[in-house]
Order: C-alpha cells, then sequence, then structure tokens
C-alpha cells in the first residue's frame, strides 16, 4: 500500500483552533464494523453505549513544557528546541518521569530549528537562566543537547522557561487555556510533548457515568514523542520507519484486560502501548509498532480516536482497525457534516456490529 492509498482532502476550516468551552461537548461518530454503519452523537451520549464488563484503557501520560524559545548565546539569533527524551535508554526512575533529573545529569534528544541551523559546541540561552549546549548533531533536525541552570532539576527550569508544545496545525500562539485544555483530566505520568486526544474528551461527569454502568478503567503510559506529527514519505508504506515511544503497561491493566468482555482503547496511544507490547509486561518498554492494514490485534476490541491528519500513521492505525475503505467513508461523512478535525477536534467510537 501507498500513502496515496490514505489521503483525503479537508477544508482548513474544519482544523479545530481551540477547544470547545466543555470537554464533553465534542461530537461523536459512532462508527460499526464491518457494516460501516454510523451514527451521529455527542460525545456525552458515550456512556449508554458501554455495558457492564467493558474495559476502557486510558494514556495517563501528561504533557510536558518542552518548546524552548531563545537565542545563540553571542550571535543572539533566534533559537528553539523541543525536547524529545533523555539521549540513554535509563532506567525508569530516572529522568521527567520521577519529577527529579539533577541539572546536567543526562543528556537529551532534541528536535532543533533556527536559521543556521546548530553546530557542536554551540550554546544557547532561554529564559530562567537555562542554558543549553549542543553536544552532537545527528541529523534530520536531530540534536543531542545538555542543560545548566540556576535550578536543581530541569524540571523546575523547563516549567520557568518552557512553552507547551501545541501541534504545527494550530497555527495560533499558545493561550492561557492550553495549560489546561491540552491536558487530559486524568494527566499525572510527566513525560509527552503531545496529548492523547482522544482523552481530552473526559470529565469527571462521564467517569461517574462509566463507574454507575459497571465500566471499568485502567491505565497505561506512553511518552508521546515529535513523531506523531512527522509526515509519511510517498512511496510504498513499508518502507517508513516508525519513532520510538516509551510504554508502561501496569500488571494491575493486563490484569483487567484478561477479564474483561471488550477491552476499549481510549486513543492509538493506547493500542501502539497494548499491541507492541512484549512479554516483560509491568516493566516499561520502547515500541516503535507501525500498525497498517492487515495487522491482527491481540487486545483492543474497540477503539475511541479523533480524526487525524491525511496520509498519517494514525490515520493507517485506525484503518487497520476499522478498514480502510469503511475509514475514508467515514472522514468523507464527517467532512460533510462539518466536524471538527485534529487534537481539538471531535471523535469516533468504533466498534462491532450489535449482535
Amino acid at each position: 500500500m501507498h500513502t496515496d492509498d490514505f489521503d483525503f482532502q479537508l477544508p482548513p476550516e474544519l482544523i479545530a483552533q481551540r477547544p470547545l468551552a466543555q470537554r464533553d461537548a465534542s461530537r461523536l461518530f459512532h462508527l460499526r464494523r464491518p457494516s460501516g454503519k454510523f451514527t451521529h452523537r455527542a460525545f456525552r451520549d458515550l456512556p449508554p453505549l458501554l455495558r457492564k464488563g467493558d474495559l476502557l484503557v486510558f494514556n495517563d501520560s501528561r504533557v510536558i513544557p518542552a518548546r524552548l524559545l531563545g537565542k545563540k548565546k553571542g550571535t543572539g539569533g533566534k533559537a528553539e528546541l523541543l525536547l524529545i527524551r533523555p539521549a540513554r535508554d535509563v532506567e525508569t526512575e530516572k529522568a521527567l518521569r520521577t519529577g527529579a533529573t539533577p541539572m546536567g545529569s543526562e543528556p537529551w534528544l532534541c528536535l532543533g530549528q533556527s536559521s543556521k541551523g546548530f553546530k557542536p559546541g554551540m550554546e544557547l540561552e532561554f529564559e530562567a537562566g537555562l542554558t543549553a549546549t549542543i553536544s552532537e548533531s545527528l541529523g534530520n533536525g536531530e540534536y543531542k543537547v545538555t542543560f545548566t541552570s540556576p535550578l536543581e532539576t530541569l524540571e523546575a527550569a523547563i516549567a520557568r522557561a518552557g512553552k507547551l508544545p501545541l501541534p504545527p496545525y494550530i497555527t495560533r500562539d499558545t493561550e492561557a487555556d492550553d495549560d489546561a485544555r491540552y491536558q487530559t483530566v486524568f494527566a499525572r505520568k510527566i513525560g509527552s510533548v503531545a496529548a492523547p486526544t482522544a482523552g481530552l474528551h473526559f470529565t469527571e461527569e462521564i467517569f461517574s457515568a462509566l463507574k454507575e454502568r459497571g465500566v471499568e478503567t485502567r491505565f497505561v503510559t506512553l511518552e508521546v514523542g515529535p513523531g506523531t506529527f512527522m509526515p509519511v514519505r510517498e512511496g510504498p508504506i513499508a518502507e517508513h520507519k516508525m519513532h520510538e515511544e516509551r510504554a508502561f503497561v501496569p500488571a494491575e491493566t493486563m490484569a483487567a484486560i484478561e477479564k474483561a468482555e471488550r477491552v476499549i482503547a481510549v486513543g492509538t496511544t493506547v493500542v501502539r502501548s497494548l499491541e507492541g507490547l512484549p512479554a516483560n509486561t509491568g516493566e516499561r518498554f520502547s515500541t516503535s509498532i507501525f500498525i497498517t492494514p492487515g495487522f491482527k490485534f491481540r487486545f483492543v476490541d474497540a477503539l475511541i480516536t479523533n480524526f487525524h491528519l491525511p496520509k498519517s500513521t494514525l490515520l493507517m492505525l485506525v484503518s487497520a482497525f476499522a478498514g480502510r475503505e469503511q475509514t475514508l467513508a467515514a472522514y468523507a461523512e464527517a467532512i460533510r457534516e462539518k466536524y471538527r478535525f485534529f487534537s481539538y477536534g471531535d471523535s469516533m467510537f468504533i466498534e462491532d456490529d450489535a449482535p
């Protein structure tokens, strides 16, 4: 299959630039497989669609203020870094996930941007006295970087100097509301540079309604990296190499999955966590799983997800779950009905046909 097999035309005005006033006021495209039947609903209508014995699995990762805007030391030229992850595959309790990275103790991988690029040894200056030194250029705009600051931990420094990294298709500047609205209400594990957006629609009221219906909830953690926004190169999709992301699936989540009547993944990050799971459950692992049509799902029975970019790996994943033709037909219908697309947009619930 080729990238063009997952293309569609999206009017720019349907790209949601801001969240709705209420999280659960978004729309819900309810798609059945394999028939392709669909219904237009509101997201707050979700609980009655679920039943006792269902298990909803969420990604509890929290977005860090990973975007650093500053200048080159000496020349004053503009410079920007986006933190990705520690450069070494350190133990679970290190780095941002624990909130206690000693300043300068770990080199970080970052995406860098400036008018003339960065060279090893170059120093960059940011707010709150945070300084970055380029240690190594890795190609494709990726660098190994070390940080120094008057503050004791990197977390404290980027909390002062960093900005929330909104997706590139949101063309406005970050606003005060984004600090709360580009996080899920259950976000707790620090480490992502993008939100698990399918979870943005959930409210405490919806969680209460789910509990009343006997629907179970559990969590995984997948630290969403910037690769989620990177386009797939033109040509055969089999040639695409996925970005690597760190994930953690607790033993209690796996135990709940084994007992559940249906496992409903809330978002593509949960799908990648569960379907990329190696044998060592209960441990942190890295996954670069690329899910495309023909993939055999081991755990996920139903999916809640947002509407994704044309030719993206996320659209390919949804197509693997619902079928490419049905997925593109659903997207065409959503465009006709003027659904809101992407991170701050509306949602889909994909499940099997009613028995």
